[in-house]
């Protein structure tokens, strides 16, 4: 296996009997593939997926300061990911969804009215894009998932622990058929482009501060690549930013333990950072959340320059708003892909 190229562990297999996943064999050593497991490309139609199991957690909003308990359930094909408010009275599903995005300046936030609302989803959402879980009930009894490390290290660990399973009807990805462009202030952007198979992102930042400046950072995605490379990179803020929220009664659960904190040159967490190009890897991690929220797993290449929340789903959005952008890769008929209201 040491001698596989990184063309060859592109794809992943998904063990259905025990949710352990292994790298794919090339040609040379298909006679040795185990029985029964489902190759997952990115391309074409594959089974859905659930978790196996349900889990929970309990942490302190990133804005509230207070403790959110989150259940991640399993459920059936075609539900897809929705939330739902537990500490409010006849609560409706929320689905996870760009045209449920809601806001975007301080995190994603979806909502179907100005109360049923559930913030900082774009985490958890990183952490189900890229365990490919297509459909799961997440119960939050709060307008905010818990920060946890504000990373998606411990949403991911929690949707290993749950495992995985394959539901009995197919999904085909979204496939990009153009490029889709949105634009924002000083020069950001973010695009899609068509790809022959799965996701891969790039990403580049510039920032004034010192500690974070310009950095960039690509990624074909897979599991294992977000698991190593992407999961454990924290969100981040400068000081005086932080400062300010603080004093306008938001950022209460804010601390060193849950956001990188810089200062001029200064990184001011003790431990310093993960990586030394964390903060891009983090705004990547971000865009995996936010493109999740298409309703399906994307084909595309996208590309990122001083994007964020607001132009990931501005993106979605132009995506979507224009039939001839896209097409559901390697349709059959039993594919099913949902994509808006």
């Amino acid at each position: 296996m040491d001698s596989l190229t990184d063309i060859e562990r592109d794809a992943i297999l998904l063990d259905d009997s025990d949710n352990v996943l292994t790298e794919n064999l090339p040609p040379r050593l298909a006679a040795s593939m185990p029985q029964g497991m489902d190759i997952r490309l990115g391309s074409g139609p594959r089974q859905q997926t659930t978790v196996a199991a349900p889990i929970s957690c309990v942490g302190r909003g990133l804005h509230t300061g207070v403790p959110i308990h989150l259940t991640i359930r399993p459920a059936s094909a075609d539900h897809g990911i929705a939330f739902i408010r537990t500490d409010l009275p006849e609560a409706s599903l929320i689905p996870a969804r760009y045209d449920h995005v809601v806001d975007t300046r301080l995190s994603t936030v979806v909502g179907v009215d100005s109360r049923q609302r559930v913030a900082t989803i774009e985490h958890l959402m990183a952490a189900l894009n890229a365990n490919g879980i297509d459909n799961a009930l997440i119960e939050v009894s709060g307008p905010e998932l818990p920060a946890l490390d504000g990373s998606s290290a411990e949403y991911d660990f929690l949707l290993q622990c749950a495992g995985r399973v394959s539901l009995a009807i197919a999904k085909a990805p979204v496939e990009v058929l153009r490029r889709v462009r949105v634009e924002g202030a000083d020069g950001a952007f973010a695009e899609l482009r068509p790809a022959r198979r799965g996701l891969s992102l790039s990403m580049t930042i510039d920032f004034p501060s010192a500690a974070i400046g310009r950095q960039s950072f690509a990624l074909a995605l897979n599991e294992i690549r977000f698991r190593d490379q992407l999961a454990a990179c924290r969100t981040f803020v400068e000081r005086a930013d932080i400062e300010a929220l603080q004093r306008v009664g938001l950022a209460r659960g804010g601390s060193l333990n849950n956001a990188i904190v810089v200062d001029g040159e200064a990184v001011l967490n003790p431990g310093g950072l993960r990586h030394h190009d964390e903060f891009v890897r983090h705004k990547l991690l971000d865009a995996i959340g936010d493109l999740g929220l298409a309703g399906a797993p994307l084909q595309a290449e996208f590309v990122g320059y001083k994007s964020g929340h607001g132009l990931n789903n501005q993106l979605l959005r132009a995506l979507f708003a224009d039939r001839a952008n896209w097409r559901v890769a390697g349709t059959t008929a039993t594919s099913r892909v949902r994509v808006a209201a």
